[in-house]
C-alpha cells in the first residue's frame, strides 16, 4: 500500500501514475458537468452554513481539494470525493504538533477520533473511533491499524500505536464509518500511516527535543537515492521520568523503507521496523480520594511491586505493485514479525499478595493480494478492487507470581493462536454526472485456539471460530464541483482479542470461550463543501447499533475479564473545517459529539446495568481548534515553507467521561489551551528550525483517561498540569 500511495503521488512507476491521473481527470470532467444544478446546491450550501455558523463562522474542511487518499476505496482518489468520513494529517502538521512521540499530538484534530494520552507508556494510548476501542485496558482494539500497508493489528483485533514511527511518517489517514468495515474484523475505524518517500537529492535530518518531567527525544534520519534504490532510514530514542511516580520510560525505534524497480512496470517496497522498550513503568490508576490528595502519586502497590512492562518487536514487510496497463494493476504484500512482552502486575490479592507477571512471546505473519481495475459497465465508468488477505499470530503465554517485580513462580504456560482468512471486493460506479454508488462485500473467518501445557485438566485449552459477511453500500450526490452529499450503510463485526479471552471470572487464568463476537449496523450521512479554494467543511451524522457488545466485566491488579452486553447504540455528529482567514493565518476546527448508551439492561457481576446507561470510556463530546499564524504565506491550508516564524494557539475541550457501566463514577470534562511557536533559518541549502510549546497553559487539573470498571475503584489516570517542550531540527542536503 505504501508503494501504491507513492505511485499515486508521482513518486513511483509512470504507468500507474498515468492511471491515477486519468481517473481523477475523468472525475473532474464529471464534476464540472454538474454546474447545471447550481440553484439546488446554493440552497444546500445556505442550509449548511446556517447550521454551523454559530460554531465556526468562516471555518471549513480539513484538507485541500487535491489531497489524495486511498483508505476509502483502496485506490487513489481526492479526499473530497471519497464517499466517507476520512481525515488526513500531513507531514507539516505532525512536525508542528509536538515532539512526535504520541499519535495524540496530531490526530486530536480528526473529529470522531478520540486519543486519551494516559501518561502511561506501559499501557499505550487509549484510542477510539465513534466509541470503538474505548474499552481497551491496553493497546488499541476495535480499530484497524496499518503502516505502509502492513497490518499493525493482529488477527484478533489488537494493535499498538507505538508501532508508528512518527519521525519518518509522511501522512496519516483516518477512515471512520461504514466503509471501514471493508477492512474486516474489528474495523470500528481505520488508521493508516505512510512512511515518507526518499527525495531525489539525499538529505540528513537530525532532531532533538527536551521537555518537562525529564522528557528527551532524539532522532537521526537519512533519506535519498542510491543509484536506483530509494532509501529512508530513521532511528529515534525517547525517554521520560514521567509526570507521575513509577512512570519512567525508555524506548528506541528504527524505521527503514527501501524502494526499487525490478522491471519497468513493477515496483517493490521493503519496510523494516524495530521497536525496543526496555522499561515502561506503570503508575496504575487512582481512586478519587487518591487523586484529590496527590494526582502525581502512583496507584496502590505500583511502586512496591515494581509494576512495569518490557517490549521488543521486530518486523519486515514488502509490498509489490505491478502495473498491467493504464487501467489495471496488482498489489501484493507479505510480512513477518516477532514481539516479546513481559509485564509485571500488581496482582490480585489475596491469591498473589506479592504481585504477578505475564509474558507473551509472539510470532506473526501474513500475506495479501489485491487487483485494481478501472473499466466500464456499458456507459458507466466503474473502479473496482478485489482481494484476499491471510494473517496469523501465534504466541506463548506464561505467567505466575512475582516478588518485588521479579519472577517467583510459573503457574501458566500455553500457546495461543489467532488467524483470519478474508475475501473482499469493492466497486464504485459513476452512474450519472451527479450520482456515484459504492458497494462492497467482505467475508471474514477468524479462528482462536489455545493449547495448555501447564494445567493437567486442560482448563486453559480450547478453540473457537467467528465467521461473518460484511456488506457496505453507499450513495454520493455530486451537487456541484464544490459540494458532495453522501450516505452509507455497513455491517461489521468485532471478535474478542486473545487478551480478552485469557481470563475467566474473578481473574482466573484460563481460555474463556464464552465471549462472543459483536455485530454492528452502521448508518452514516454527510456533506463535504469547499466554499473556496482556501476553505472546506466536512459534516457527518451517524448511528451504530450493536449486539453482543464486548465490555469489561472486571479489572483488578492489571488483569481484565470481559463479557457481552446484549445491545448498545451510538448516535452522533462530526464537524471538521479549515480556512485561510488571511494569507498568513489559518484556522482549524474539529468537533464531535456521541451519545453512546446500553440499549438493553444486563447484569455484570453483582451489578445491574440499566438500559440508557452511558458506555464508559467514551467522552461525550470533543473539540479541537487552532489558529496558526505564519510569517510566510500559507499555501491553501498546507502550511508554510518551514522558514521564518510561526505561532499558534490550540484549544481542546472534552466532555464527561464515565468510568464504569453502572455510571456511578465519572470524570468531569475539561478545557485546555496550548501555545506553540517555531522559527526556521536557511543554512546554506538546508535549514535549522527551533520549536517551543507550552501545553495546558492554564494549569488545569483533570483526568486524562479512565480504566473501565476497575474493581478497586482506581479508575482515574490524571493528566499533567502546565508543561513545556523545546525542540531543534537540522536538515542538510548531501
Amino acid at each position: 500500500m505504501a508503494a501504491l500511495l507513492s505511485v499515486l503521488r508521482r513518486a513511483y512507476t509512470k504507468p500507474v501514475t498515468v492511471f491515477a491521473e486519468q481517473a481523477m481527470d475523468r472525475e473532474q470532467d464529471m464534476l464540472k458537468a454538474s454546474k447545471t444544478r447550481e440553484p439546488l446546491a446554493g440552497i444546500l450550501k445556505t442550509t449548511l452554513a446556517v447550521a454551523v455558523a454559530s460554531a465556526c463562522h468562516s471555518w471549513a474542511g480539513a484538507e485541500a481539494l487535491d489531497d489524495v487518499v486511498v483508505s476509502a476505496s483502496r485506490t487513489g482518489q481526492r479526499s473530497f470525493d471519497a464517499p466517507a468520513a476520512i481525515g488526513l494529517v500531513d507531514r507539516a502538521t505532525i512536525e508542528n504538533a509536538g515532539p512526535q512521540v504520541n499519535l495524540s499530538e496530531s490526530l486530536n484534530r480528526v473529529p470522531g477520533l478520540t486519543i486519551l494520552n494516559r501518561q502511561n507508556y506501559a499501557q499505550d494510548l487509549q484510542v477510539s473511533i465513534r466509541g470503538f476501542g474505548a474499552r481497551s485496558a491496553f493497546g488499541i482494539r476495535g480499530i484497524r491499524l496499518l503502516i505502509d500497508g502492513i497490518p499493525a493489528t493482529t488477527p484478533d483485533g489488537q494493535g499498538q500505536g507505538s508501532s508508528i514511527s512518527l519521525t519518518s511518517t509522511d501522512r496519516i489517514e483516518v477512515l471512520r464509518g461504514p466503509l471501514a468495515q471493508m477492512y474486516g474484523n474489528s474495523s470500528g475505524g481505520v488508521i493508516q500511516a505512510f512512511t515518507r518517500d526518499a527525495p531525489e537529492q539525499p538529505e540528513f535530518d537530525a532532531q532533538y527535543y527536551a521537555g518537562a518531567f525529564g522528557m528527551h527525544r532524539a532522532d537521526v534520519q537519512y533519506a535519498g537515492h542510491v543509484n536506483d534504490y530509494a532509501l529512508v532510514a530513521d532511528y529515534s530514542t525517547f525517554g521520560t521520568d514521567g509526570y507521575r511516580d513509577n512512570s519512567k520510560t525508555e524506548r528506541r525505534q528504527f524505521n527503514g523503507k527501501l524502494s526499487f524497480d525490478v522491471q519497468e512496470n513493477t515496483r517493490v517496497t521493503v519496510v523494516v521496523n524495530q521497536f525496543d522498550m526496555p522499561l515502561a513503568q506503570d503508575p496504575l490508576g487512582l481512586t478519587a480520594a487518591q487523586m484529590a490528595t496527590n494526582p502525581e502519586q502512583a496507584g496502590t502497590n505500583a511502586v512496591n511491586r515494581g509494576v512495569r512492562k518490557e517490549v521488543r518487536q521486530n518486523q519486515i514487510g514488502s509490498a509489490l505493485v505491478h502495473t498491467i496497463d493504464t487501467d489495471r494493476f496488482v498489489l501484493a504484500r507479505a510480512y513477518y514479525g516477532t514481539r516479546d512482552n513481559v509485564q509485571y502486575q500488581a496482582g490480585i490479592p489475596p491469591a498473589t499478595p506479592t504481585g504477578a507477571w505475564v509474558s507473551l512471546n509472539r510470532a506473526y505473519f501474513g500475506a495479501g493480494l489485491q487487483y485494481n481495475a478501472q473499466t466500464r459497465l456499458g456507459a458507466t465508468p466503474v473502479t473496482w478492487v478485489a482481494g484476499y488477505e491471510f494473517d496469523r499470530s501465534r504466541e506463548t503465554r506464561k505467567g505466575g507470581a512475582a516478588a518485588v517485580g521479579v519472577k517467583a513462580t510459573t503457574t501458566r504456560n500455553e500457546d495461543n493462536q489467532a488467524e483470519n482468512s478474508d475475501f473482499f471486493a469493492q466497486a464504485t460506479a459513476r452512474v450519472s454526472d451527479h450520482v456515484s454508488v459504492v458497494a462492497g462485500l467482505r467475508h471474514s473467518t477468524v479462528r482462536f485456539a489455545s493449547d495448555d501445557h501447564f494445567l493437567s485438566d486442560g482448563n486453559g485449552s480450547g478453540a473457537t471460530l467467528f465467521d461473518a459477511t460484511s456488506p457496505v453500500l453507499g450513495l454520493t450526490y455530486h451537487a456541484t464541483d464544490s459540494l458532495n452529499l453522501y450516505a452509507n450503510y455497513g455491517k461489521g463485526f468485532e471478535s474478542p482479542t486473545l487478551a480478552e479471552v485469557a481470563y475467566r471470572g474473578a481473574g482466573v487464568p484460563a481460555f474463556n470461550t464464552s465471549v462472543n463476537a459483536s455485530s454492528s449496523q452502521h448508518y452514516e450521512a454527510g456533506a463535504k463543501w469547499a466554499s473556496s479554494p482556501r476553505s472546506r467543511l466536512d459534516f457527518a451524522v451517524f448511528q451504530i447499533d450493536s449486539t453482543d457488545e464486548i465490555v469489561v466485566a472486571s479489572s483488578t491488579g492489571g488483569n481484565s475479564t470481559f463479557k457481552n452486553a446484549p445491545g448498545t447504540t451510538r448516535t452522533g455528529w462530526e464537524l471538521s473545517g479549515s480556512t485561510l482567514l488571511t494569507p498568513h493565518v489559518r484556522a482549524t476546527l474539529a468537533a464531535s459529539m456521541v451519545d453512546a448508551t446500553f440499549s438493553k439492561t444486563f447484569t455484570s457481576g453483582t451489578n445491574t446495568v440499566a438500559s440508557g446507561n452511558k458506555i464508559p470510556g467514551i467522552p461525550q463530546s470533543f473539540l479541537f481548534s487552532e489558529v496558526l499564524w505564519s510569517g510566510q504565506p500559507v499555501d491553501n491550508g498546507k502550511g508554510a515553507s518551514g522558514l521564518g516564524s510561526q505561532a499558534g494557539i490550540e484549544f481542546t475541550r472534552a466532555g464527561r467521561l464515565f468510568a464504569n457501566d453502572v455510571n456511578t463514577a465519572s470524570a468531569d470534562g475539561y478545557a485546555t489551551f496550548n501555545l506553540k511557536a517555531s522559527h526556521g533559518w536557511a543554512v546554506g541549502s538546508g535549514s535549522l528550525t527551533t520549536y517551543a510549546r507550552i501545553d495546558n497553559l492554564t494549569d488545569q487539573h483533570y483526568v486524562g483517561s479512565v480504566i473501565v470498571n476497575q474493581a478497586s475503584s482506581q479508575f482515574f489516570e490524571p493528566a499533567p498540569g502546565r508543561n513545556w517542550t523545546l525542540g531543534l531540527r537540522l536538515v542538510l542536503p548531501l
